[in-house]
């Protein structure tokens, strides 16, 4: 009988990872050369468009007529916009728009509120972290300042994001949330990403220190009974540069997770429509009610949101067996399912392959039936929350 020999599970597993490290570092370089750090595409005049809120005839006329920036133009009369083009458009169309037409700069007005939107779902694989990657980007392509918050120590929505936490040595919100004197001030540790209206605050491991630095601090100097007022006045002392916050919340429900609960003005769940998916929601939702309740009772906080949704993911009409858990899912919670669900797609499986999100890579990448599809989708998802929004900022 063949022995296999021993080995040290630690020594192994640390070499593996910083293997695997390496290489994911050598496809960031390789994928964006120079610097390593992303850079964001052209936008054709039709995307532009849509993001405006205008039709094509109407900037190709602000072009022909010199108004605006100068697009690339290329082969055809093709015109393409750069995302800080789009910007200056926006811009442009408020200043000298007509006095009755929309607005096309939608930031937050006097007496509007921050909105802070925690994603949630207590099992991985939901789809959580793409929703809040292309949710934050969406929100910045149509003229909002918006704010990612990587609360997974995981880090995967920095890496979307072009960030690798065990070599970039960024902060985390960690460092603004710790009991310890070692506490920064937010503003200390958010990054620009390649959209010119969208900033993160990237994740690392040290992240995980807080669910293990709060029951400490209860018991030692009694902060940790407030844990869950620390992300709230973290993100409060940014509330003027942001109009939206999207926090990408951890897979369990722990103090990060319940810290982020508390400071959200609404809250989106993402759930796969399987059988499975749904019993541990299920039981997320008792856990998560039970222990927020025992924080209300106590008089410690008062969660109000504006809006709670739940968003089916990699959803496929075809499939009978989920057709019918949707349906069964639409009789319990009616309003509360967001009306579009986010199709599954192999055009946003691919593009995360380059650490990529759907709004980044180029339509010829993709077969265009498939990349159609997929877009379309997020467009209507994302478009139905930017409406509820703008709803709680008291807007049609």
């Amino acid at each position: 009988m063949t022995i296999l020999p021993s080995f040290q599970f630690d020594d192994k597993i640390l070499a593996q990872g910083t293997e695997i490290s390496r290489k994911l570092d050598q496809l960031r370089v390789e994928k964006f050369p120079t610097s390593g750090q992303k850079t964001l595409r052209h936008f054709s005049m039709g995307e532009v468009a849509h993001y405006l809120g205008v039709s094509p005839n109407n900037l190709k006329r602000l072009h022909l007529e010199k108004k605006g920036p100068d697009p690339l133009v290329v082969t055809g009369g093709r015109r393409f916009y750069t995302a800080e083009q789009m910007i200056e458009l926006r811009h442009y169309l408020d200043k000298n728009g007509r006095s009755d037409a929309k607005k096309y700069v939608p930031s937050r007005k006097l007496g509007e509120k921050l909105q802070v939107i925690s994603v949630v779902n207590f099992k991985g694989g939901s789809g959580k972290t793409t929703t809040a990657a292309h949710l934050g980007q969406h929100l910045a392509l149509t003229g909002h300042r918006v704010l990612a918050v990587d609360l997974d120590p995981q880090g995967s929505l920095s890496a979307l994001h072009g960030f690798q936490p065990e070599l970039d040595k960024n902060k985390s919100l960690y460092d603004a949330i710790r009991y310890d004197d070692a506490k920064v001030a937010l503003a200390e540790i958010i990054r620009p990403t390649n959209f010119p209206l969208l900033e993160i605050v990237p994740a690392n491991l040290e992240l995980q220190e807080f669910e293990y630095d709060t029951p400490v601090n209860m018991q030692d100097n009694g902060q940790g009974r407030w844990f869950f007022t620390r992300v709230g006045q973290a993100l409060a002392s940014v509330d003027g540069r942001f109009d939206v916050i999207v926090v990408d919340c951890p897979p369990q429900l722990g103090y990060l997770t319940l810290s982020a609960l508390t400071a959200a003005t609404s809250v989106l769940i993402t759930v796969h429509p399987q059988m499975l998916d749904l019993m541990s929601m299920s039981q997320f939702l008792l856990m998560l009610g039970n222990v927020l309740r025992t924080i209300r009772t106590q008089g410690k906080t008062q969660i109000k949101l504006d809006w709670l949704r739940y968003l089916i993911t990699r959803y496929e009409p075809t499939d009978i067996p989920q057709a019918q858990m949707l349906g069964f899912m639409q009789s319990m919670l009616a309003e509360d399912i967001l009306k579009h669900p986010m199709l599954k797609s192999t055009a946003v499986s691919d593009a995360g392959l380059t650490k990529q999100t759907l709004y980044e890579v180029e339509r010829a990448s993709f077969n265009r039936d498939t990349y159609d599809r997929a877009m379309d989708s997020l467009h209507s998802v994302n478009s139905e929350i930017q409406a509820l929004i703008h709803k709680a900022w008291g807007r049609n």
